[in-house]
């Protein structure tokens, strides 16, 4: 039996760890999209890049022999979640969408919400700024229309030329982060603004954290729409569907 997990999250990789300890007997795949160069180790066979569209992936779920799908992209995938759902219906194979929690506001947060990455650019406002950007790399070259500002970039990679300003330092670390470590790195680089994704999650929240303690702005850029498809929101969840799909069965038979 093979499961395609889409990946890209943490919870793909700790669903990785839990089916190589819980349920060794499942061949399962993950499928990454290649944006990231030092992807996270897994236990599991990996694949890397996209399958050509919809039709693409209906020919790997038939060749592959795919009798379940988790989709655990990240949570601004925009595409691929919609691909998978309509692949799936036409083969006739279960899918499910792991999707965490965005993140709300709290007493003290100080949150713009906008649709998009351009909308975030244009919040900044025309006064030069130091803007703390926790978007990811391939957000960046949207703030080049904002040169005017002085920007602190956090990324997993190196970033090259995708933010061509006068004014850019950047920070190459993964999460998780820690809230008290967040703050002293936002005093000591003088931050007067914060740019974050909603992508949901503890991995990342110390920023909000942080900012909420020093009173600073967030422009919060939302997350784009998902397909109605069955949904959990923890991996645990994932081998009870797939034992009420007549898919795995538990020691105990159920």
């Amino acid at each position: 039996m093979t499961v395609l997990i889409l990946g890209g999250t943490s919870e793909a990789a700790a669903l990785d760890q839990l089916l190589a300890d819980q349920a060794p007997e499942i061949r399962a795949i993950i499928s990454l999209a290649g944006h990231t160069v030092d992807p996270r180790p897994t236990n599991l066979p990996v694949r890397i890049g996209g399958f050509g569209g919809i039709e693409g992936l209906r020919r790997y779920l038939v060749e592959e022999g795919i009798v379940a799908v988790v989709d655990a992209t990240h949570p601004f995938a925009a595409i691929m979640p919609f691909h998978a759902e309509h692949a799936c219906k036409a083969e006739g194979v279960p899918l499910l969408a792991i999707r965490r929690d965005s993140w709300k506001p709290r007493d003290g947060d100080r949150w713009k919400s906008v649709p998009d990455i351009e909308t975030a650019v244009q919040a900044l406002g025309r006064e030069p700024r130091r803007v703390f950007l926790t978007v990811g790399r391939l957000e960046l070259p949207a703030f080049a229309d904002a040169p005017q500002h002085r920007y602190l970039v956090r990324a997993i990679e190196p970033i090259g030329d995708r933010l061509p300003v006068p004014h850019v330092d950047v920070i190459q670390q993964r999460g998780p982060f820690d809230a008290d470590d967040e703050e002293d790195l936002m005093r000591r680089e003088g931050v007067e603004v914060l740019v974050s994704k909603n992508s949901g999650g503890p991995a990342t929240v110390g920023k909000l954290t942080a900012a909420r303690r020093l009173a600073l702005p967030v422009i919060m850029v939302e997350r784009p729409p998902k397909p109605d498809v069955e949904t959990v929101d923890h991996i645990d969840q994932v081998l009870p569907w797939l034992v009420t799909q007549g898919l795995f069965v538990t020691e105990r038979g159920v």
